[in-house]
């Protein structure tokens, strides 16, 4: 089987750009230059995963519908076993090279790998907004000191959404108050976000 290779960057030039803990709302600084091609690369999944000199980009989308936001838990079958039975509300993962360039990225590479992503993951069956909101990062866990998340929110016109990966499951729409209810089962991503979450979904990019 052949190994996955992720779309990473340099530790070094998140540093440069001003590295953070948490989120950030103004992706826009960032963006340009990690979606400038030539500043993004692959790298094995395998090498990727120990390597904190550099950071995988991760599309972490919210999937939002008049305030209320999706939850899921990650099953048995989820492919980063460290979280593994955790509740997320952030649908996405990593970019790989499947069917674009092996060398790098610009930012509508970038979008159509979102959107292939969060297809991989689940069905939306209405019509969305996605617009990107902010950066998180958190380099207080192993995970976390490998990936940078891009936050999407997906502003729904219905509620219609199925899973089609076996790895959700207890997929639903839920309040702010449901959510901070669950913070404690959550990934660390999600907390982040609940925290914050009025100001992410009042956001459009």
């Amino acid at each position: 089987m052949t190994e996955e290779n992720v779309l990473v960057v340099r530790r070094s030039l998140f540093d440069q750009l001003g590295s953070f803990h948490g989120l950030n709302f103004e992706p826009e600084r960032y963006l340009g230059a990690l979606l400038s091609r030539g500043n993004n690369f692959f790298l094995p999944r395998s090498q990727a995963e120990n390597d904190p000199t550099h950071k995988q980009i991760i599309p972490y989308a919210l999937i939002a519908h008049e305030g209320r936001v999706l939850h899921y838990v990650r099953g048995k079958k989820a492919g980063e076993q460290r979280l593994v039975a955790k509740g997320s509300i952030g649908i996405g993962g990593h970019m790989n090279d499947t069917d674009e360039s092996l060398f790098a990225w610009d930012e509508n590479a970038y979008r159509a790998g979102v959107a292939r992503e969060v297809n991989e993951e689940i069905d939306i069956q209405t019509t969305f907004e996605d617009h990107i909101v902010a950066l998180l990062n958190d380099d207080t866990t192993e995970v976390g000191q490998v990936h940078l998340g891009i936050v999407h929110v997906f502003h729904l016109a219905e509620p219609k959404v199925q899973k089609r990966e076996a790895m959700i499951t207890n997929l639903s729409f839920l309040t702010r108050e449901e959510l901070i209810e669950r913070r404690d089962s959550l990934e660390t991503w999600s907390q982040l976000c609940v925290d914050s979450l009025d100001q992410l979904l009042s956001l459009r990019s």
